[in-house]
């Protein structure tokens, strides 16, 4: 509530726990709360997001001047999840039966089963920032660690089991296990049991989701069930009271970045005790794929209302969905095109999991950005699918319509119109079926050698070597995001670089081989960056300043020999730091040149600094970098996140990083329509690139202030 002095007052309620009581109650709510006070109520916060509200509801609440606001997301029923969550269900129902062959006769049975399924996935907290102004909803962002999870069916068979039984053969089946961080095991799930057979192709196969963020240790037990448990279900089984045939253990990013997918490991006994006749255990790995299908568009308006009054609009469309209740979940963003009445957008990219059908409604909206989050309405539209498809077709543009706030019917046609430039429907492919194809991740890390960091014999410096064992801040962000990115390298040979460095009688380095040797900068394996980092401590003298430029350089440059090549890589660079930069103009010029390559940066601050321009570089805001001579990036290739924050949150900091990394990969590909098959692959990514490397290379060799 507020009063006409400009002071604020909270009144907290329980209006009703059922929508058709809301509204009513809420009036008689409104009018003893404002009678008794003699204050307006300005704004409604309801603890359940906004996804609830009747549309009777919010008409009253527009017609009123009451702005309602959205609490920070913090379960399934909020701000929209709920129906997500349904859409999901359905979806996922609708692809069982599909892949079976079913009829909707079986959906009850198909909706049981997605339901099942996602009951025993992985769960994990998910690290949200909200950024908010006031809390209103019109102008509410969410950023964070979206689901990088991707459902997988695994499938196990088995050879040369240990026979138990005497008379017959064991009757063998699979239980899956997830070790979770404290060590204890997670059953996901278990096969059927197969009657007297050493060599079981189990039919019965085991959902987990993928974390691509993080390392999961998948756990396989076989075990000899007791013939007088044969009548009782799998699930019911007491484990303690089947005999022991082996165990095996294995990263589930072992099976999955494999070609076939497939992995062979053998059993072994109980605390790892090796006897030959324990045999062999088979896993296979399916990714499950409810449909491929998406839409690619090339969107721009003419004629926008400028908003702004000493320049032009700065333009961007968000696509929403509408869902059953009225309201609208958004789907898609554009980029922001700085200063323009005129703009086109890049390429979005809307899937068959986000807007469902061709002919569900979506709700297009044009906003002038303004830094301080209120971003300024222009006009909306409402189109499908199919009239976008059409628009192409018919190369006519739909008129914005300006709808004042809670009065329907009074819409007015305005002079902005929408035209759809480019329409094709497309496969879309996962980052599985790249890696699976032979397409890989190769790591490369940067640490920060400036003096900043304090004296590393000092406890306190962040380069401190703990003799206990206990890792410091820069061996925490390489093993933790190695551990992860190496599954995804077949030579496991990282490259490794310091800067802001001196070696002991030399100059400053802005870009020194950490291993300390003259040649190759490359070092085996997380375990050899580790020790190469500990030796240049001793090597080298902290100094400064802080440059970035180097490093992205030469990052830069081993991309490019790699696509002269045709090779099927993907760099990821880590650069590890723990203060503000001071080569910020060559740096973005650097990052720049670097964002038409097959390369992603992971940026890690630690220590107590301000990484305000690390924040920049991470181009969240909606803008993309430019470079100094005006050239706009062609995507976004870096993620930042401060160790402070993560660990603040009690998460990983893979996770945070490794956000973006899949979405960056894949916009490479499609941009460039490079396909996950070997040999199509290798067609596609020659010839396409040609051009565009020896533009690249003609860029990395000018001066860097050009």
């Amino acid at each position: 509530m507020e009063s006409n002095s400009g002071l604020t007052f909270t009144v907290t309620s329980l209006l009703s726990q059922v929508l058709s009581e809301a509204l009513e109650n809420f009036r008689k709510f409104k009018a003893l709360v404002e009678k008794q006070s003699g204050y307006n109520i300005k704004a409604l916060r309801r603890n359940r997001g906004g996804e609830f509200l009747s549309n009777d509801f919010n008409l009253f609440c527009d017609k009123n001047g009451i702005c309602r606001e959205l609490s920070t997301p913090y379960s399934p029923q909020q701000n929209g999840v709920t129906e997500w969550k349904k859409r999901t269900v359905v979806e996922m129902a609708r692809s069982l039966l599909n892949g079976m062959g079913l009829t909707v006769h079986f959906l009850g049975e198909a909706v049981a089963a997605a339901v099942y399924l996602l009951n025993i996935s992985p769960k994990k907290l998910f690290w949200i920032k909200l950024h908010m102004k006031h809390g209103r909803d019109e102008n509410h962002e969410t950023k964070g660690l979206h689901a990088l999870y991707i459902p997988i069916e695994i499938s196990l068979s088995a050879l040369k089991l240990h026979d138990l039984d005497i008379i017959s053969k064991s009757d063998p089946m699979a239980v899956v296990s997830l070790r979770k961080r404290d060590g204890t095991l997670e059953e996901l799930g278990r096969t059927e049991v197969i009657m007297n057979n050493l060599d079981p192709v189990w039919v019965q196969k085991i959902s987990v989701m993928y974390q691509v963020e993080t390392v999961q240790t998948l756990v396989f037990h076989v075990y000899d069930v007791d013939t007088k448990y044969h009548n009782i279900p799998v699930k019911d089984l007491k484990l303690k009271d089947q005999d022991f045939l082996g165990e095996a253990s294995c990263a589930l990013s072992e099976i999955v970045t494999k070609c076939s997918r497939c992995l062979t490991l053998n059993l072994y006994g109980r605390n790892g005790h090796v006897r030959k006749n324990f045999g062999e255990i088979t896993i296979l790995a399916e990714e499950i794929v409810s449909s491929r299908t998406a839409v690619e568009a090339t969107l721009r308006c003419n004629n926008l209302e400028n908003k702004d009054l000493f320049s032009k609009s700065d333009p961007f469309l968000r696509i929403s969905r509408i869902i059953e209740t009225g309201g609208s979940i958004p789907i898609c963003k554009t980029e922001v095109v700085d200063n323009n009445l005129n703009p086109i957008w890049r390429p979005v990219c809307l899937t068959m999991q986000q807007f469902v059908s061709k002919d569900n409604p979506l709700v297009i909206e044009c906003f002038d950005f303004n830094s301080s989050g209120n971003h300024v309405l222009i006009g909306k539209l409402q189109k499908t699918v199919a009239d976008l498809e059409n628009l192409h077709t018919s190369g006519v543009g739909a008129n914005f319509i300006s709808q004042p706030s809670g009065f329907r019917g009074n819409e007015k046609d305005l002079k902005g119109q929408l035209f759809v430039e480019r329409y094709a429907e497309k496969q879309l492919y996962s980052l599985l079926d790249y890696i699976s194809s032979g397409f890989e991740l190769n790591f490369m890390v940067a640490v920060d050698f400036t003096a900043s960091n304090g004296n590393p014999r000092s406890p306190d410096s962040l380069h401190y070597i703990d003799p206990s064992g206990r890792l410091n801040t820069y061996q925490r962000a390489i093993v933790e995001v190695g551990d992860v990115i190496q599954f995804y390298d077949s030579d496991k040979l990282f490259p490794a670089w310091g800067f802001g460095g001196k070696a002991y009688g030399g100059t400053v380095s802005h870009c020194f081989n950490l291993g300390g040797s003259p040649g190759p900068s490359e070092v085996e394996g997380v375990g050899g960056i580790m020790a190469a980092y500990a030796s240049a401590l001793q090597n080298f003298t902290l100094s400064g300043p802080t440059l970035f430029g180097h490093v992205v350089n030469k990052a830069a440059e081993i991309a490019v020999e790699s696509l002269k090549y045709n090779q099927n890589k993907y760099f990821v660079l880590l650069i590890i730091t723990d203060g503000v930069i001071t080569d910020m103009e060559e740096t973005i010029d650097a990052l720049v040149r670097a964002s038409n390559l097959t390369l992603s940066i992971l940026i890690v601050g630690v220590g107590s600094a301000d990484f305000s321009q690390l924040e920049v570089l991470d181009a969240d805001n909606g803008h993309r970098l430019e470079s100094s001579i005006g050239r706009v990036a062609t995507q976004d290739i870096v993620q930042f996140v401060p160790m402070r924050e993560v660990h603040s949150e009690q998460i990983s900091v893979v996770q945070g990083l490794l956000e973006e990394l899949p979405g960056q990969f894949l916009t490479y590909m499609r941009c460039r329509d490079i396909i996950p098959h070997n040999i199509s692959a290798a067609q596609t990514y020659g010839p396409r690139q040609s051009h565009a490397q020896l533009e690249l290379e003609e860029e990395l060799q000018r001066p860097s202030n050009s």
